[in-house]
């Protein structure tokens, strides 16, 4: 019976898409046309302008979104899910512009945002994080971001697809990969469409047709990247924001544990957890930052996050100068072992002298005294999080008000029995077998936190306070252990497109609160550099 409901679901989603494809991609097109406002790569500012100048409505807007999502999602698959009220939603904020009110003219009123599929609504859409085992079960409430999103006037457009149960079900399956939404894929395969459809000569294009998209916020990277959508949330354990961010040539910020809501959302571990926007610009994740940073009763570690929001929010610091007198740190072993004089080393010494021209002191070959134990840390954070995840989902599904599955043990059971759906043969659930067989948090447990602790307080947290630094540079997503199991924040920005097209990330991390001196350092950056490219194709 199950299956027949779910089979049925996806029938509705299928015939849902193809009724309304002829038409949207009517509306995308005819939008184009008509409006002389160009939509695709249009930040929040740009677009809160065309809402004040009548230039864009938030209908016309969701319009040209869905338009998009259903001509070139079946090739991303970068979104699990769009939301029957989003045009609703649209209008609503429409008729509040006009009649003028409080808020409507600023922030993230009537703008589009996709949610990560971990990310819970109660609305007409699922919250299933990719697996087919909560397809139809139904939330208690709204996640604490989205509670804020829906008070700034946001439009949930849909849910995000992402690596199933945030990538912690398998270490065997590929980034990107989920049992409802398929395979993620890098959003300039977009060039391959098209060669196929419009009978294109085969082009180069700027990203390589078979890279890796990472996760586990896959589909909230590749559909702003895309131009699916006009800004995301992801959530992140260790990487799941600020590596899809680089793979994918978008901006991700990572928060300081607790600055946001996890409540509501599909756990890993609470000790680590973070949600975060994945934009194109750092002043739209700046702009999503203001909207959903802030205490929830919910999630008492917004206590003390909370406490880092600076009076007058993170707009302010979106300062074209903001290099100005920022300390940098440069730790080259081990993030900077490029080959001599490859590409990526040349691209990356060019961007520590765009650093230091742009009035950054850069203080290179620092070190990070316990660095040689990254690897084998690596190995407590798994321990810890085993434990922690059993406990954490456990209690998540016994709190839905509706579900299929109860708890961890259901859910290998629901995959055991719907391998096919599943994908259990081909992947595995190695991760969730072993966070099965752990009970509670026992001396093995606890002896690894105390070393992730001591490895925080010895290591990074050390490096930063003796060298009074404002960031530590790196290159890609490779810090983000250092950055997760302190609860430290990090933003990516696009950096560079490497040799073969693949888009590679810049990360600015800092101590935690640090955040508005990582939004002047990134948007520093990415005034100065300016490299992100839209998905397009070359001649």
């Amino acid at each position: 019976m199950h299956c027949l409901k779910m089979a049925t679901a996806k029938l509705a989603f299928s015939l849902f898409s193809h009724l309304l494809l002829p038409t949207l991609l009517a509306i995308s097109a005819q939008s184009n046309a008509i409006h002389a406002f160009p939509i695709r790569e249009a930040t929040i500012k740009d677009l809160q302008l065309a809402f004040k100048q009548n230039k864009l409505t938030s209908r016309q807007l969701v319009e040209f979104y869905l338009g998009e999502i259903h001509r070139l999602n079946p090739l991303l698959h970068g979104v699990i899910e769009v939301n029957p009220d989003a045009v609703s939603q649209a209008d609503k904020a429409d008729y509040e512009r006009k009649v003028k009110a409080a808020g409507s003219l600023r922030g993230l009123h009537g703008i589009p945002i996709l949610l990560k599929d971990n990310i819970a609504t109660k609305d007409k859409m699922n919250t299933t994080a990719g697996s087919y085992a909560l397809l139809g079960s139904v939330v208690p409430r709204d996640a604490g971001v989205v509670v804020k999103l829906r008070k700034a006037g946001a439009i949930i457009l849909g849910k995000a697809s992402l690596s199933e149960w945030s990538h912690f079900r398998s270490s065997k399956a590929p980034s990107g990969f989920s049992g409802r939404g398929g395979q993620g894929k890098v959003s300039l395969k977009l060039v391959s469409y098209l060669v196929l459809c419009y009978k294109l000569p085969i082009i180069k294009n700027p990203y390589v047709l078979s890279a890796d998209p990472c996760g586990s916020s896959s589909g909230s990277a590749i559909s702003v990247a895309a131009n699916l959508v006009a800004v995301s949330l992801g959530t992140e354990t260790d990487g799941s924001i600020l590596c899809p961010s680089s793979s994918n040539s978008v901006v991700g910020l990572k928060p300081t544990l607790g600055l946001t809501s996890r409540a509501g959302v599909i756990p890993i571990t609470p000790r680590q957890d973070s949600v975060g926007p994945i934009c194109r610009t750092v002043a739209d994740a700046a702009y999503v930052l203001d909207a959903i940073a802030g205490f929830d009763h919910y999630d008492p570690a917004t206590r003390t996050g909370s406490e880092y929001i600076p009076r007058g929010g993170y707009k302010q610091f979106l300062r074209p100068h903001g290099l100005k007198g920022k300390r940098l740190g440069i730790v080259r072993n081990p993030f900077f072992n490029f080959d001599k004089g490859s590409p990526l080393a040349q691209v990356f010494y060019h961007h520590l002298q765009t650093l230091r021209q742009e009035g950054a002191l850069v203080i290179d070959h620092l070190e990070i005294g316990n660095i040689d134990s990254l690897y084998s840390i690596a190995n407590d954070e798994m321990t810890a999080m085993l434990a922690e995840f059993k406990l954490a989902i456990n209690a998540y599904l016994k709190e839905l008000v509706t579900s299929p599955v109860r708890s961890l043990a259901e859910v290998i059971a629901f995959n055991n029995k719907f391998s096919d759906l599943e994908k259990i043969k081909e992947y595995g659930q190695d991760f969730f077998l072993l966070a099965e067989a752990t009970n509670g948090i026992g001396k093995k447990e606890k002896a690894a936190i105390l070393n992730l602790e001591k490895f925080t307080r010895d290591g990074f947290e050390k490096l930063m306070t003796r060298n009074k630094l404002d960031a530590l540079v790196t290159p890609g997503y490779a810090v983000s252990t250092l950055l997760a199991v302190g609860g430290f924040p990090g933003i990516n920005v696009p950096a560079v497109y490497a040799g073969d097209g693949e888009p590679f990330g810049i990360c600015f991390g800092g101590l935690k609160g640090s955040e508005p001196k990582l939004l002047e350092v990134a948007y520093g950056f990415e005034q100065a550099t300016k490299i992100r490219k839209p998905p397009s194709f070359k001649s």
